[in-house]
């Protein structure tokens, strides 16, 4: 059996179970202390009157007797007669009868068994011995008084109520501060930008949620100091940039090294490349308002400029799919997913699909490359991170196309995975939660 797993079922189990083993405890000291002394001491007295029925009955001459049982009936609920023959065997195991039995046999020297009789109403017999005689006293249910097993049924029924009740309580009201802050902390790792948290309830919760606003506050300020941080340097650096490559540009073959122009021109272009990624990155950190979008003609759009004679990618639309997206986020994802499939796909064509389902929008990118070992699929994701055969500098790869996918998915409540495809080659999935997209 799994053991629950959040807290609040955990701390409600445990509240409930050590309330529930308390309330037994407080059930068996009535019992041993209260309800079985009572209950001796109650058919201690029933006994004595039962007997002493029982003589002053068959002391009184048979004319007198009807009165007598008259008296008895109305004022002790008891019915006094003559045993005609035996009790039925039939035996009711209530503590409370157990008693009277061992009160009857104390007081007599005899045992003297009590029966359920032969009346349509719960009547309880017992046949006395008296005068050479047995005479039969019977009283009903009612005469009992006390219904142990129905006591404890209600006590036992609304203990647990009451505490299933108060552990609910007590738990919802510690975790739902918990939970605020885990929900929290979930739109944070996706880039969001929250208003800080309420900061009531006790004085721990209150620290604990003053503290993670600071944090909160912290890494919001930090996000846009890097943003604004790789995007200047990523500007500035062109600059120099672009005059490099005028100045290669004005350098005459035949009165330098030819090969050391086009090394330094290869230098300057991946420069060039390794900047717009860092632009990307920094424009992609950026939130944008979600649009709605046919995400059949979005994806289209992209792969039209794809369409070149060197370049196949089997693209079949599908059915009208809307979604709602930061288009801008999609587009570079589906551009760095779309180069890393051409580029190492091994001039095969590339197939992309998209389908929909109830819980979220799956585009599959999928290429019949060299495939990525399964020790390496997440390890690509990191920046700079490169196989050490196909997915190397000499292929054009910079190293930071599936990272900045991945980031920029990860902030927008997306995943991408890297998958083997049957055949060989790899596939790359982009999901897209229906609590994401809200079409």
């Amino acid at each position: 059996m799994s053991r629950p797993l959040t807290l609040f079922t955990r701390t409600g189990v445990t509240l409930t179970a050590a309330l529930l083993v308390f309330v037994v405890f407080c059930i068996g000291t009535m019992v041993t202390y209260i309800a079985i002394p009572l209950a001796r001491q109650g058919s201690d007295d029933l006994a004595a009157l039962m007997i002493l029925s029982a003589r002053t009955w068959i002391e009184r001459p048979p004319a007198a007797r009807p009165f007598l049982e008259e008296e008895l009936l109305s004022d002790y609920d008891l019915k006094v007669s003559l045993a005609e023959k035996p009790l039925p065997c039939s035996k009711t195991p209530l503590p409370y009868l157990i008693f009277l039995e061992q009160a009857l046999e104390r007081r007599l020297g005899t045992p003297v068994p009590v029966r359920k009789g032969e009346q349509s109403t719960p009547w309880f017999c017992a046949d006395i011995p008296m005068g050479g005689q047995f005479v039969r006293v019977s009283f009903p249910w009612s005469r009992i008084g006390a219904q142990p097993p129905l006591a404890l049924i209600l006590i036992i029924a609304a203990g647990a109520v009451v505490v299933l009740l108060t552990s609910l309580l007590l738990v919802r009201r510690i975790t739902r501060p918990l939970a605020r802050l885990s929900e929290a902390t979930t739109h944070i790792g996706h880039g969001e930008i929250l208003a800080p948290l309420p900061e009531s309830g006790p004085r721990e919760l209150v620290d604990l949620t003053h503290k993670f606003n600071s944090m909160a506050g912290e890494l919001t300020e930090l996000v846009e100091n890097r943003t604004t941080l790789l995007a200047g340097i990523s500007h500035d650096l062109r600059t120099p940039l672009t005059h490099m490559r005028l100045a290669l540009e004005m350098l005459t073959p035949d009165k330098t090294d030819a090969a050391l122009i086009e090394r330094l021109r290869r230098d300057t272009e991946q420069m060039d490349q390794l900047i717009g990624y860092a632009l990307e990155l920094a424009r992609g950190l950026e939130v944008h308002e979600a649009e709605e979008v046919d995400l059949r003609e979005f994806i289209d759009g992209i792969i039209a400029n794809y369409r070149r004679p060197d370049t196949v990618i089997d693209w079949e639309p599908q059915s009208y799919c809307p979604v709602s997206i930061d288009t801008m986020a999609m587009q570079r994802v589906l551009i760095n997913l779309f180069d890393n499939a051409i580029r190492y796909g091994g001039n095969k064509p590339v197939t992309v699909r998209c389908c929909r389902d109830s819980d979220a929008t799956v585009i599959r990118v999928l290429d019949r490359g060299e495939g990525i070992p399964e020790s390496e699929r997440e390890a690509v994701f990191r920046p700079f991170h490169r196989l050490e055969t196909s997915r190397s500098r000499r292929t054009g790869g910079s190293g930071l196309g599936l990272a900045i996918a991945r980031q920029l998915s990860d902030a927008r409540g997306w995943s991408i995975e890297l998958l083997p495809r049957e055949g060989g080659g790899t596939e790359a999935r982009l999901r897209i939660p229906v609590a994401a997209t809200a079409p």
